[in-house]
């Protein structure tokens, strides 16, 4: 293994007036914050509340544009020459920016990944149920729902779609973890986020119908309301629940009203956040 940086990565350096400490051995300490990334509950415990990693260059603007304070970077040979605009930009203005030999790279996460672009970034406090419930008028709630993806792809639909604030039973998946960034594209690092504690899942609704908020639970009941009949009110919440279960008969119960999106009776049923994105586009439809 080479010492010296690549031709590339020294050219790239100099035009830029600034450069990336090369990572020689894997087990270099100041990389420690990007170990385990195929390891959830490894990422958790490293993670806490404190840090999160974002990945590639979209989701890295996203970052910076939310105003997130990041901590240091991780970057393929491949992809240092892009990256190094980043290093004039105020956002990185001290960081520890890192690069390493693919190889290395996959010592050090676990996994291959061969146009790594990472960034470690701090987390924001997450908000107060009553704080939310006080400045939005279209929050959707989330129970169980354990699908990084599916987290995600539905934060993603919610700020394109006027959907102001993601709401968060105890169980459900961290909203920071690499690919529910990721595959959000870094939408969600622009939400408030809210996580309800054990003790207050699904009393916590009422602090939601006590500021005037009507609560749908999306669920295929037969009893459900259709969809595109339903008046949109003013202020409401959109209740999703996990694949495959759904919502809890608490959860429902809590709800103001049951509602379902209509489909053909040939399928069974729909990605939840296929659901999500759907009813978001139906609270923005005239009145």
């Amino acid at each position: 293994m080479s010492g010296e940086p690549s031709t590339e990565q020294q050219q790239a350096s100099l035009s830029s007036g600034r450069h990336l400490v090369e990572i020689l051995d894997a087990r270099d300490g100041r990389v420690d914050e990007y170990r385990n990334l195929n390891n959830q509950l490894a990422r958790n415990a490293m993670e806490g509340d404190r840090y999160f990693l974002a990945e590639g260059f979209v989701t890295i603007d996203r970052v910076i544009d939310s105003g997130h304070r990041i901590r240091s970077a991780l970057i393929a040979p491949s992809r240092v020459r892009r990256f190094l605009s980043y290093l004039d930009h105020p956002a990185f203005a001290d960081v520890s920016a890192y690069t390493a030999t693919d190889d290395v790279i996959e010592e050090i996460v676990g996994l291959r990944l061969g146009r790594c672009i990472l960034v470690a970034a701090d987390r924001q406090p997450l908000h107060d149920l009553a704080e939310i419930a006080a400045t939005t008028k279209r929050v959707v709630v989330l129970e169980g729902l354990n699908d990084n993806e599916n987290v995600g792809t539905i934060a993603r639909a919610a700020r394109a779609l006027g959907v102001e604030a993601l709401v968060l039973s105890p169980n459900c998946t961290d909203p920071y973890y690499r690919r529910t960034v990721r595959t959000s594209m870094g939408e969600s690092l622009h939400m408030p986020i809210v996580r309800i504690a054990d003790d207050q899942w699904p009393d916590a609704l009422d602090t939601l119908h006590d500021a005037g908020f009507e609560t749908w639970a999306m669920t295929p009941a037969a009893d459900a309301k259709n969809l595109w009949q339903q008046s949109v009110p003013e202020r409401v919440a959109i209740l999703l629940g996990a694949e495959g279960p759904g919502l809890t008969e608490a959860a429902l119960a809590a709800a103001t009203t049951r509602v379902a999106i209509p489909i053909s009776d040939a399928v069974d049923s729909l990605n939840v956040a296929h659901a999500a994105a759907i009813t978001f586009a139906a609270l923005q439809r005239p009145t």
